[in-house]
């Protein structure tokens, strides 16, 4: 999984020690060598159905950027202005320095308190292998900033992939690395918040609805289908039709 320029099992022992941020300023000279950047097979997917279904956009907004994989494929969907957030300066670093385009513009920010000068400004927004990161409790300002942030009519964007079940090895060792994680988080500061079972789509379609978008979703056919006839993976299109219910949401606040 890991090539040899990726991070040895110590580093990766270290960053999974330290705290988010942190960890990620650790991994990011790293990073686009380790199987937890997006695929290209994804990107080249979401950016299709896309452009089939919605033709270009405006400008773009990359929330939790990384090193800029999916800031690519915005500068391509997109005619305008461009912009990558994430809160780990290391990643940033990264994403500038494979993007120095002068309509690409980046920011240090938390995605669950984006910046007020960032409202009103996208046409589309899109998020790529971040939401492991974010807390249930957490998603109610996630959704509220990034429809803060969309124009009237703007689009957000993110694949989701089918349940895995149970009687699969993958479910396995997917439960197993979240019983881990809360593990370590029970006895260790500070905390590393990264699971892969907490971003079921119907919490997530209601408490999108909630924050002010309505929701369809796509299949992404590239992956195939289940012997159900159901998608592997979908494309979840959230779009903004009005005012947040809930009004500005800072970091901490609760509803």
């Amino acid at each position: 999984m890991f090539t040899s320029h990726g991070p040895s099992v110590r580093e990766l022992a270290v960053q999974a020690l330290s705290s988010v941020e942190r960890g990620y300023d650790l991994l990011a000279p790293k990073f686009d060598h380790t199987p937890f950047r997006t695929p290209d097979r994804m990107l080249d997917a979401v950016e299709e159905t896309l452009a089939e279904r919605e033709g270009s956009f405006g400008s773009g907004l990359d929330v939790c950027c990384g090193t800029g994989a999916g800031t690519g494929m915005l500068r391509r969907l997109c005619r305008e202005r461009v912009t990558g957030v994430d809160l780990s300066a290391g990643m940033l670093a990264g994403a500038r320095r494979a993007h120095p385009d002068a309509r690409v513009d980046f920011v240090r920010a938390d995605a669950r308190a984006l910046p007020p000068a960032l409202a009103d400004s996208y046409d589309l927004a899109v998020s790529f292998g971040a939401f492991g990161h974010f807390l249930p409790s957490e998603r109610p300002a996630l959704f509220a900033g990034v429809h803060a942030a969309l124009r009237e009519g703007g689009l957000f964007a993110f694949p989701i992939g089918a349940p895995i079940p149970p009687a699969h090895p993958l479910w396995w060792a997917v439960a197993g690395f979240d019983a881990a994680m809360r593990v370590r988080n029970a006895v260790w500061r500070p905390p590393f918040v990264m699971y892969y079972r907490t971003f079921p789509l119907g919490p997530v379609r209601a408490d999108l609805r909630t924050a002010g978008f309505t929701v369809e979703t796509v299949p992404l056919a590239h992956f195939g289908h289940r012997p159900s006839g159901a998608p592997n993976w979908r494309l979840v299109l959230a779009r903004k039709t009005g005012p947040t219910r809930q009004g500005p949401i800072r970091k901490g606040s609760a509803e």
